[in-house]
């Protein structure tokens, strides 16, 4: 029989291997908004403060309130270079994350019959054919950091102290503010489940389980309260410049769920209800909370960015409730569980990871063409303005919204804000960047007569391979 000691440290490796491996295939993958909290970076370690602009007003266009400040260090004169650092940040945390992962699942399978040690190591196999994990932790968002916690916070569920998973696990909604609930959710789970060794008796009640929420709530709450004192509001800006619904909710949740692929594995409905043991328990905790999560992500609207951004950091804790389930399930069950997120997750690597793994080289080759275009602009009007901070040190008019107040209040969603020529002159806008599939804000500007007898197009600048290409309009003299 195998030592507990060379289990863990096996398991230990995989969980690594399995969070390392598909985030360095996903490498080239990053989104427009990875380079925002760049921009606000560089801007802090220069000393000119929490903004986007260097001498613009302090505007709340991070939701992960303090990833700009742990990016600072790690920022220098070009803003390329600090995603990078952002991405290998991202990606060591990750593959941390998984190690935990990975030592828990094998502490959890010691003793277990060899039938249900090949489901685990199967099971972290698929959280690794799961590319949106490796992709998102290799975003340069924050991303990596808020799965790395997550997972550690389940991993030490029911064997560490019930106050430190909630504060692992509030921690996680300091960056990723809609995961408060499955914090809370998880907190109230690990004071009720108790350690390892806990008899019946000694584990938490209903004083315990609040206590620990009121713990899992304290970071969301400060970040809510500095946003409240600082600009004026408790919710991040964002809410307001990427308005969304219920519907869409749903369809994202629906979607997201199966991409993330390891909700497959625990779709066992009869053995969590009539499964008995601390095991099932703990599973039972774990994807309640995963469920809360689900709820809050549909309350809150979905997302706008791909690869099912922020069901990401919740799936790798569902391969330790697969596992827990094990001993309770049948084995033919979980085969087939295992097969289908396998078989759904070879298709999706097949067909959805490629387009991804070329954004960064896209990006890079877009921003460096875009500087000496772009060095003699004084303000910018762009909707896409992650790449254009990086590649300009210019004043930015965000037609989304999201670094900016006042157009994050205007009508509409973060791609159709009611901003006309007349605001873009009235701010003093020099140069306008649209993309050749104009989005209705930029249809409504290059539209306008205004701007054709202002603007003249300056340069064309590719992007990618596929044809996409964005436009640069200067102002007339």
């Amino acid at each position: 029989m195998t030592s507990r000691s060379t289990l863990s440290c096996a398991f230990t490796l995989l969980g690594a291997a399995c969070a390392l491996v598909p985030a360095l295939a996903m490498w080239g993958f990053t989104v427009d908004d990875a380079l925002i909290p760049v921009r606000y970076a560089h801007n802090i370690a220069a000393g000119a403060g929490y903004r986007f602009d260097a001498h613009g007003p302090s505007t709340d266009g991070v939701t992960p309130l303090p990833w700009a400040f742990l990016l600072a260090p790690l920022s220098g004169s070009d803003g390329l270079t600090a995603l990078v650092r952002a991405k290998a940040l991202g990606v060591v945390l990750w593959t941390v994350g998984g190690a935990f992962l990975g030592h828990r699942v094998g502490a959890t399978v010691h003793g277990r019959r060899r039938l249900e040690v090949g489901f685990a190591i199967v099971g972290l196999v698929a959280m690794a054919v799961a590319f949106p994990i490796g992709a998102w932790a290799a975003s340069g968002m924050e991303t990596g950091l808020a799965t790395a916690l997550a997972t550690v916070a389940v991993a030490r569920l029911g064997v560490g102290r019930p106050r430190a998973v909630a504060a692992l696990a509030g921690a996680v909604a300091a960056f990723r503010p809609e995961m408060v609930v499955w914090a809370m959710a998880l907190a109230v789970g690990a004071a009720v489940h108790g350690r390892e060794g806990d008899v019946p008796e000694k584990r938490g009640g209903v004083a315990a389980g609040v206590s620990a929420a009121a713990v899992a709530a304290v970071p969301f709450l400060l970040c809510a309260a500095l946003r409240l004192a600082i600009f004026g509001r408790p919710a991040p800006l964002a809410v307001l410049a990427k308005p969304s619904d219920l519907s869409h909710g749903a369809l994202y949740v629906g979607a997201a769920t199966l991409v993330v692929l390891t909700p497959l594995l625990v779709s066992a409905p009869v053995t969590l209800a009539r499964g008995a043991g601390r095991d099932v328990a703990l599973a039972r905790v774990v994807i309640i909370a995963f469920v809360a999560h689900a709820l809050a992500v549909l309350g809150a609207g979905g997302d706008w960015m791909p690869y099912a951004r922020l069901m990401v950091p919740v799936a790798p804790s569902l391969v330790l409730a697969f596992v827990a389930l094990g001993g309770a399930a049948r084995p033919l069950l979980s085969l087939v569980r295992l097969s289908a997120a396998l078989g759904l997750g070879t298709l999706l690597v097949l067909r959805a990871a490629p387009a991804g793994r070329g954004v960064h080289a896209d990006r890079a080759d877009l921003i460096t063409r875009a500087r000496p275009v772009l060095a003699g602009a004084q303000v910018v009007a762009a909707l896409d303005i992650g790449w254009v901070g990086a590649a300009t040190d210019a004043t930015i008019v965000d037609l989304a919204g999201l670094t900016d107040a006042s157009i994050a209040m205007l009508p509409g969603g973060h791609t159709s804000k009611r901003v006309d020529t007349s605001m873009l002159l009235d701010r003093g806008v020099d140069t306008v960047i649209l993309y050749s599939e104009l989005r209705v804000v930029e249809v409504r500007i290059v539209r306008s007569e205004l701007f054709a007898s202002r603007f003249e197009e300056s340069a064309e600048l590719p992007l990618g391979s596929r044809g996409a290409f964005y436009t640069v309009y200067r102002r007339r003299r």
